[in-house]
This record gives C-alpha cells, sequence and structure tokens, in this order.
C-alpha cells in the first residue's frame, strides 16, 4: 500500500499530539515496509525528505506571514499535491482547514479521517469560527470514506449527530519505566510532596476551577502549574489571579520528557482538567507514569479511568481532594490505569490496530 498522511505540521513532532502519533505510526509502517508519505509544512525545523525510512513532502505553508488563514493555504498545497501521488489510502487527521478542499481530493484512495474532538465546543474561538468549526465537521464526514474517533465518546457523537459509523482507535502512550529522583532537584520539589497538572492554557481544561480550589486548600504544599501560560490572556488572566498565592508555581512549557515522567511520577495528586475532545494525549502519558489521578467529571474521561481515578466538578471538590487524599491510600487506582496503558494504549497496539483498520477498508472499498 502506499499511504499518505495530512492534517498535521509534519515530523519529527514538534507541536502537538497529532505529530506525535503520526511519528509513531509513520515509522512503524515505515519499518514494515509500506510506501508512507508524511504532508509537512515548509516552516517545519527538519528540512530533509525522509525521516526513518518515511518519505517527507514538504508543501509551501504561510501562516507566519497570514496567521490563522495560511493553514488552510498549507492545507490546500497539500491535497493539491495528493493528486499527483497515486495513494491507496490517505489518512486524515482533524477536519479544521482541509474539509473546505474536500471536492480537491484524489478519486483513488480510500479516504479515512480521524475526527479529533468536537472542536466547535472550544470556547476560545469566536461564535463565528466555532460555527464554521461545526461545518468543516458535517463534511469530513460528508466526504470521508470511513472515520475513526479517538474515544468511545465521540464514537457515540458521530452516531447520535449524523448517524456516521466509526472506529474507536485511542491515543497511545509509553510506559515510564525508569524513574530518576534527581530530576526533582531541578524543581525545587521533594517526591510525594507537591501537586501538579499539565495543559495547555484554556478554559475548557478547568485549570482555574482547580487552582481555586488549591488555593482554598488548608494543606499549602507546591502546586506546579505545567503549560505555556504566557501565550494568551487567558493564561495572563490566571497568573495575575494567584500571583499572591505562593504554593501555585507557574513553570511554564516543559519539553523534556524525562522531567515530565518523573515530575508525575514523583507528585502526590495530579490533575487532569480537560472537558472537550477525545482521548487526551496527557492523560495517557500520566496513566503511563503511575499518578493518582484527579479529573474532571466528564464521559470522555470517564471513559478511560472509570473507577481508578477520582473527579471533580468544582472547587470544593478539588480542595476536598487535596486535603484527604494520600496516594499510598490508593496503589491499587495506581496500578490499574498502569496496565491500562499496557494493556490497550501501548503504541505498538495502536500503530497495529491503525494498520489493520488500512487494510480493512481497503478491501471494503
Amino acid at each position: 500500500m502506499k499511504i499518505g498522511i495530512l492534517g498535521t505540521r509534519g515530523i519529527p513532532n514538534h507541536y502537538g499530539g497529532f505529530e506525535q502519533f503520526t511519528e509513531f505510526f509513520a515509522v512503524y509502517l515505515a519499518q514494515k515496509g509500506y510506501d508512507i508519505y508524511v504532508y509537512s509544512s515548509s516552516l517545519h525545523k527538519y528540512k530533509q525528505k525522509t525521516f526513518k525510512g518515511v518519505k517527507l513532502i514538504h508543501c509551501k505553508d504561510p501562516e507566519d506571514k497570514l496567521g490563522t488563514f495560511g493553514q488552510f493555504i498549507y492545507d490546500f498545497n497539500c491535497i493539491k499535491d495528493s493528486k499527483e501521488r497515486d495513494f491507496d489510502v490517505l489518512l486524515q487527521l482533524g477536519y479544521t482547514s482541509n474539509t473546505i478542499w474536500h471536492r480537491l481530493l484524489p478519486k483513488k484512495p480510500v479516504i479515512i479521517s480521524n475526527m479529533d474532538g468536537l472542536e466547535w465546543k472550544r470556547s476560545k474561538y469566536s461564535p463565528p469560527v466555532r460555527r464554521f468549526l461545526k461545518y468543516a465537521e458535517r463534511l469530513a464526514v460528508k466526504s470521508s470514506d470511513f472515520l475513526i474517533s479517538d474515544s468511545v465518546g465521540i464514537q457515540n457523537y458521530l452516531k447520535k449527530e449524523y448517524n456516521a459509523d466509526s472506529e474507536y482507535i485511542a491515543y497511545g502512550a509509553e510506559l515510564f519505566e525508569n524513574p530518576n529522583i534527581e530530576v526533582l532537584k531541578h524543581y525545587d520539589v521533594e517526591a510525594s510532596n507537591y501537586n501538579m497538572l499539565i495543559a495547555r492554557f484554556e478554559p475548557e481544561n478547568n485549570l482555574e476551577i482547580i487552582l481555586d480550589g488549591a488555593a482554598l486548600s488548608n494543606k499549602k504544599i507546591p502546586f506546579l502549574v505545567v503549560g505555556k501560560h504566557d501565550v494568551n490572556k487567558f493564561g495572563a488572566y490566571l497568573k495575575n489571579k494567584f500571583k499572591d498565592v505562593d504554593h501555585i508555581r507557574f513553570m511554564g512549557g516543559i519539553y523534556n520528557i524525562e522531567h515530565l515522567n518523573n515530575l508525575r511520577f514523583y507528585s502526590k495528586l495530579y490533575f487532569h482538567g480537560h472537558s472537550v475532545g477525545g482521548t487526551n494525549p496527557s492523560l495517557l502519558e500520566a496513566m503511563a507514569s503511575k499518578v493518582l489521578m484527579i479529573a474532571h467529571n466528564n464521559e470522555f474521561t470517564k471513559s478511560i479511568l472509570g473507577d481508578d481515578a477520582f473527579y471533580f466538578s468544582n472547587k470544593k471538590d478539588v480542595k476536598n481532594h487535596i486535603e484527604s487524599l494520600k496516594k499510598d491510600d490508593h496503589l491499587d487506582k495506581i496500578e490499574n490505569c498502569y496496565k491500562k496503558i499496557e494493556n490497550n494504549f501501548k503504541w505498538e497496539l495502536i500503530n497495529k490496530k491503525y494498520l489493520d483498520f488500512l487494510h480493512e477498508c481497503v478491501k471494503k472499498n
């Protein structure tokens, strides 16, 4: 099979979840002998024509000059190029800007789309943009031969909203197996004596509720807030709101995966506030790092964690969890989460599910 992957900034990953998935999956396909191509932005730092056996197609991306609108031009350039490649399969990751060009997609390949999360629900977007994203979602369903959902919640939504079937294949994670307590010295914290979260600074990630609860708590151990807080107004607002709460520490973005895994592993409580979208990558990565999970109470997260976590809906819940929970009292939940990664979400398993589904789609088509 000759396979093309659309919808990312390219590999190696320097950006986010879809890029990380693409890197793992594309390299996996290349190692198995498939003819695999990944579309890559001209703005990507990596300029070579191949990466670990994966062929890269660099397309002009004017986002640096045109802002968000440049993404539409980049997607147009990728889709236009795909018409010349004689692909058997085109795997589209997401739908935010590429679906307006769906009529230009080549006719030969099977079009398979990963529907991502409910992008139109994200409060960071203005009402007109949210209406467009809902429209783009509908176009993606209509123009794809097959759909993939990365959570049961998204799968149920697509069936209810569009009567569309989709294959449930989650995101993946690597098991963290080599803790190194020396890493904590870089952050001036002690093992099991700090709480933390890792998230983008967006309202739907419920950072404000979590930090309100942390501020109210009578237990004033450090609370590490990992994420780039200096890139939008919401981040600036939160940093200003909690500037006088001494135990809340805004750490900025941390991209050293060894440091992140150790911070998660040695934390007392780990908070996951994401409430929109499918299976969030940072959720699985935290489970793979043996955290005691305190998660926002929503169907996407609960479909993964089940009874192996504690949940919050408001700042009082957060306060109570911080004051009452001890990690050593709930080692069974921690171990169950770790086993879920090992049995269901390891990249090797996820990659095989994707490949099997691609073969199934080609046969059906």
